[in-house]
């Protein structure tokens, strides 16, 4: 499929696919012509790499980690590191829970009707 087709169906940029490329996360075949084509296999690429983009890992981090995916297996040490993502998006989930609560507590404190504040 053209780079256009994969832009559409992972609703992703192509620009953002092009820096894909640039970066080594995803590959594409060129026609004589010189345009991009992708494998269908290319959607769950590009899926893969918005959710861990989304997870917070760079995009070093998840060039370092694909050549595992694709293989699947793993070294210690990249078990290691994405036992450390993990770990850090358990905390950022136990804060925004935690403000998620406050807003929760906020809202419940402000919903009471308060003559003081009745301005009509």
């Amino acid at each position: 499929m053209r780079i256009g087709d994969l832009a559409t169906r992972t609703r992703v940029s192509v620009r953002a696919l092009r820096y894909y490329e640039e970066q080594g996360l995803l590959a594409s075949m060129r026609t004589d012509s010189g345009q991009r084509v992708y494998a269908d296999a290319a959607v769950n690429r590009v899926r893969l790499i918005q959710q861990l983009y989304s997870a917070g890992l760079s995009s070093k981090t998840i060039a370092d980690l694909l050549p595992c995916v694709d293989a699947k297996v793993s070294t210690p040490e990249s078990r290691e590191r994405l036992a450390a993502e993990r770990d850090r998006i358990n905390m950022q989930i136990a804060e925004l829970i935690i403000a998620r609560d406050r807003l929760d507590d906020i809202i419940d404190m402000t919903s009471r009707p308060n003559p003081e504040c009745d301005y009509a």
